[in-house]
């Protein structure tokens, strides 16, 4: 295969037929000087022993070596040849909770756009870690599987919202399994699970899932998001225009607490931390701190085709040309006498 990494330096060669023409005018105004120097007949005896041979192939190799010259500057890279690259890192899910209770606004905007904007940092901030996302509500699945591809991790995280389940209810458990389910079984270490949720867990048992995730190795960090005092439920018509606050049967508005002591939990009974995220705010820098610290496994063993430059050979060519040209005499031979 061939390329030209600099491609912008063809546009020099239209130096080349510009050079052409001043080499031209320059042969026939030396001759016009000589005419007006005296008698020809004079002058074509006294320049007889120049050969207007050599003068034109010295202008050629002049104009041979720039072209050699432009045509080394566009550094052309020719041939190829394989390298290894390793990636080192850890298997991170990150489970977001996108049930109603999601949107409340204690932390703004909302619980669950706060969620995604600090997931989108996390992720821009990784390094040769694997990535994957599970969305859940009354059910979890996998919204994006393990991948080194940030920018399609990316892609799926924004199109995560609250009508991405549409069961109601808010299934830990669910979450905590799926993530299970989804790294790879016969690694007992390398996996961490990112929980993000208010914690009202309204499906299955979380601790029994945690433990469960805790035999395979995986750690999980849970972060709670909102505000223990708790916030109403905002509702929406199909236009995204607000039309109340969610209501139980009895017409009273329902509040959503953040439960920390569930979030706790979980985070202890796998070795992982928990982090709350209120109106006060953080990040998830300080988890990525902790997983930055974990041991890291070879993820990815990439075979890719490299381009080797071939500039120097043309300039070479070009610097041999331009040497060629100043030893060359621009006198004829003279020729022997017979013995």
């Amino acid at each position: 295969m061939l390329r030209f990494a600099n491609l912008e330096f063809f546009q020099l060669y239209w130096l080349i037929p510009l050079l052409a023409l001043f080499l031209i005018w320059a042969f026939r105004y030396r001759r016009r000087l000589l005419r007006q120097l005296g008698d020809e007949e004079l002058i074509a005896q006294l320049t007889a022993n120049l050969s207007r041979r050599k003068q034109h192939w010295k202008s050629v190799l002049i104009l041979l070596a720039l072209c050699f010259l432009i045509l080394g500057l566009t550094d052309p890279q020719i041939g190829t040849h394989l390298a290894e690259v390793k990636r080192e890192g850890i298997d991170i899910f990150i489970a977001v909770d996108v049930s109603k209770s999601m949107l409340a606004e204690d932390v703004a905007p909302n619980r669950l756009e706060k969620a995604k904007h600090e997931i989108g940092r996390f992720i821009n901030g990784l390094q040769g870690d694997r990535v994957g996302l599970i969305a859940f509500a009354g059910l979890a699945f996998v919204q994006c599987p393990l991948t080194l591809d940030y920018s399609a991790a990316q892609l799926f995280l924004d199109e995560i919202d609250v009508n991405t389940i549409p069961q109601p209810g808010t299934a830990i458990a669910d979450a905590i399994n799926t993530a299970r389910r989804s790294f790879v079984k016969k690694d007992l270490k390398h996996k961490v699970l990112i929980l993000i949720t208010d914690g009202e867990n309204h499906e299955g048992d979380p601790f029994e899932a945690a433990e469960e995730a805790s035999r395979e190795g995986i750690i999980i960090h849970t972060i709670g998001i909102g505000s223990p005092q708790g916030a109403p439920i905002p509702e929406y018509d199909r236009y995204g225009n607000r039309t109340g606050y969610k209501k139980d049967r009895q017409g009273r508005v329902v509040t959503t607490r953040l439960d920390i002591e569930t979030l706790e939990t979980i985070a202890q009974k796998t070795g992982g931390r928990f982090f709350f995220s209120g109106p006060g705010g953080t990040d998830l820098s300080e988890i990525f701190d902790e997983i930055s610290q974990m041991e890291k496994k070879e993820l990815a063993s990439r075979e890719f085709t490299q381009f080797e430059d071939r500039f120097q050979i043309f300039l070479f060519l070009a610097m041999a040309l331009l040497v060629i040209e100043a030893v060359m005499s621009e006198r004829r031979r003279k020729k022997r006498g017979r013995a």
